[in-house]
């Protein structure tokens, strides 16, 4: 088949794949954003969730058919996925589906890892009985089209492939690390290496996992099953079932690249509050990475009924503005300035305060007076008239917690206030 010919299957390869989302995660190195919630349900980019762009991917690439694998705190990004993603037509084969850890297999066992949550449900993919299965981490923001790379699968033979980018070598070690040869055969695969390897031609860059994996079903069935024997095994694809296939099975790395540049594309890890606080601020920006305002690739996601956002006060000492800012609907920002922020739903200012370089997430209200700098605010937080934050960072850890970066997190909980509707 050739390169021509597999884009005009594209539609009918995709028609034949299950999707699998891996949204079990704890998302610990985000701190007290995930104390509430599984971390592919944080907050992103002003009115969505981080679940909902491998959702929109599949959706936009014309896979129809999706398993979402759910465990750890999941109650938020169950009440999301229904409330978002109830409008695919079940008459036509359609479905988001989601799948909470049930000791399907072992009734002592929750998912052990990657690999073990999926061998959890392999009968339920037997029902659906797809020709390819196309796993997805549920907590990584990027617009993809998965119907090229399921092309690319099924035009080498391969009998894995894996979503690549390039990385910078020193962050590398947090990373599945690729050695692949020039047709893109996967030669080696290291989980989080100490000393990770450069990819060839480069001595600063290493060819790294997206955890996106596409198997054939029957293939995939058996190399789960045969990792289950092994009582070795830490039940990851990562460690376990990537490496162990190398040698024996076509295994091949599909670099992440824009079609018409050859460029990589844009794809971001959100897992520590660092790297959250400013891929969120990123968008603000007048050509950012990620273009929200696709027409051709939207964002779909829960669309609340909410007013438009409002601005109020003209004088010279109290003006309501918000400059270089995203600013959602339901807010109301009583003269005080925005700058350079990111604004959710329903967010309250009230007079004379000073947002800038932050994060706000939905149903916060900000008093009179507020001085917030270089923060993330999370749901639901009521802060006090004359608040500080972000000025002082020694005050700010006496009381929250300060990231590696200097971004101050600030939740409820830290206000004294006990708020746990963060569904």
């Amino acid at each position: 088949m050739t390169s021509q010919c597999s884009l005009r299957f594209v539609s009918r390869l995709t028609r034949d794949t299950l999707a699998l989302i891996m949204a079990g995660g704890r998302g610990s190195r985000l701190k007290q954003l995930t104390e509430w919630r599984a971390k592919p349900a944080v907050p992103f980019g002003g009115k969505f969730r981080i679940i909902d762009f491998p959702l929109s991917n599949c959706v936009n690439s014309g896979i129809r058919r999706i398993g979402v694998i759910t465990q750890y705190k999941a109650h938020s990004l169950i009440t999301h996925t229904q409330k978002g993603w109830s409008h695919l037509r079940g008459e036509f084969g359609e479905f988001v589906e989601l799948w909470p850890a049930q000791q399907r297999v072992d009734e002592k066992s929750w998912y052990a890892g990657t690999a073990d949550s999926i061998f959890q449900n392999l009968d339920l993919i037997n029902m659906h009985d797809p020709k390819y299965v196309l796993i997805l981490a549920g907590d990584h923001i990027y617009k993809m089209d998965y119907g090229a790379m399921i092309a690319t699968h099924v035009e080498t033979r391969a009998d894995i492939t894996v979503g690549c980018i390039q990385v910078p070598l020193q962050d590398a070690r947090g990373y599945g690390v690729m050695e692949a040869e020039e047709n893109n055969r996967i030669r080696s695969f290291a989980e989080k290496p100490q000393d990770p390897k450069p990819m060839p031609g480069s001595d600063s860059e290493a060819l790294c996992s997206m955890g996106i994996y596409i198997f054939n079903k029957d293939f995939l069935f058996e190399q789960l099953k045969r990792d289950h024997d092994n009582p070795g095994s830490s039940r990851d694809f990562g460690k376990d079932v990537i490496p162990a296939a190398i040698d024996e099975y076509q295994v091949y790395a599909y670099p992440f690249r824009d079609v018409q540049s050859g460029k990589q594309s844009y794809w971001r890890d959100v897992g520590t509050v660092d790297a959250y606080w400013k891929a969120n601020l990123e968008l603000i920006g007048v050509t950012p990475d990620l273009n929200l305002y696709d027409n051709e690739w939207p964002i779909w996601t829960f669309q609340e009924q909410l007013p438009p956002a409002k601005f109020i006060f003209d004088d010279d000492k109290r003006r309501g503005m918000a400059v270089d800012s995203m600013v959602s609907g339901g807010c109301i920002i009583s003269g005080s300035l925005v700058r350079h922020s990111l604004l959710f739903s329903n967010v309250c200012i009230d007079d004379f305060s000073h947002i800038e370089n932050t994060v706000v997430l939905p149903d916060v209200i900000i008093g009179k007076h507020c001085t917030i700098k270089n923060a993330i605010i999370d749901k639901g937080c009521l802060i006090p008239d004359g608040t500080k934050i972000g000025v002082d960072k020694t005050a700010d850890r006496q009381r929250f917690h300060v990231s590696e970066g200097g971004v101050t997190l600030v939740t409820p909980e830290m206000m004294g206030q006990e708020f746990h509707n963060v569904s």
